[in-house]
C-alpha cells in the first residue's frame, strides 16, 4: 500500500540528512554491543573496500556509490549525513540493507519480532554549503553531552584516528581549519532555539521519504 505523503525522488550528486527512530520511540540501542554492531555495519557499507565473510563471500558494500560524512547514534534514533554520487537509487539500497541486517540482529538478540523502526527512513536533501555546515553541527549536537558522547563522528572530526571511513574532510574543508569547526560546534547556548526550530522543520517540512 502506498505510504501517504511520500515524495519519491532521488537526486544524484547530492548530500542528504538521513534519519530514523525506533518503533513507538522504543530503543534501537540497548547496550554498547548494539552501538558497536551498528558502527560495524556503517563501516561495512561505507568503508573504502568491500569486506568479506570468513568463508570469502562479500558483504553488501556501497562505498563506491555513497560517502558517509557524519553520524550520530542515539538510544532510540540515528542521524547520518550521506553524499550520493551518480546512482540515484543508492541511498534507498543502502538504507534497506542497514535496516534489514540490524533488525535481524536486534530481534534475534532480544527475542522479539516485527519491525524495530518507526517507519521508512527520512531523507532531506541539502543544497548549499551553509545548510550543510549547519546540519553537520545539528547531528553532532544531538546528545546533550556531545563532547563525551562516543557514538557519533564528532570525535572523528577532532582527531587523526578514529573511524577512518568517515569522510570528515568534505565538511572540514568548508572551514578555516579544525579550530574554527570546533568553535562553530561549541557555540551551543546561543543556537539552542535555532536548533529546536530546525528539529521541528525537519520533522514537519521538506523531508523526502523513501520506501525500503
Amino acid at each position: 500500500m502506498p505510504v501517504r505523503n511520500v515524495i519519491r525522488y532521488q537526486i544524484p550528486n547530492a548530500f542528504y540528512h538521513v534519519y530514523n527512530r525506533g518503533h513507538n520511540k522504543d530503543l534501537l540501542f540497548v547496550d554498547n554491543d548494539d552501538y558497536q554492531f551498528f558502527l560495524f555495519l556503517l563501516k561495512r557499507c561505507f568503508g573504502p573496500v568491500q569486506l568479506e565473510r570468513q568463508k570469502g563471500k562479500p558483504f553488501p558494500w556501497f562505498g563506491d556509490k555513497i560517502v558517509l560524512n557524519a553520524f550520530c547514534l542515539m538510544p532510540n534514533h540515528f542521524h547520518l549525513l550521506l553524499h550520493q554520487a551518480d546512482d540515484e537509487t543508492a541511498i534507498s539500497s543502502v538504507m534497506q540493507s542497514l535496516a534489514t541486517t540490524y533488525s535481524m540482529y536486534f530481534n534475534r538478540k532480544y527475542k522479539r519480532r516485527g519491525s524495530i523502526f518507526e517507519s521508512v527512513f527520512k531523507a532531506s536533501p541539502i543544497f548549499n554549503d551553509s545548510y550543510l555546515q549547519h546540519i553537520t553541527r545539528y547531528i553532532h549536537l544531538n546528545p546533550k553531552n556531545y563532547k563525551a558522547w562516543r557514538h557519533s563522528s564528532y570525535h572523528d572530526y577532532l582527531s587523526a584516528g578514529g573511524n577512518y571511513w568517515v569522510a570528515k574532510q568534505d565538511i572540514l574543508g568548508l572551514f578555516d581549519g579544525l579550530e574554527q569547526y570546533k568553535a562553530f560546534v561549541d557555540d551551543y547556548v546561543g543556537l539552542r532555539d535555532e536548533l529546536a526550530s530546525l528539529k521541528h522543520e525537519l520533522a514537519d517540512h521538506g523531508s523526502t521519504y523513501y520506501e525500503t
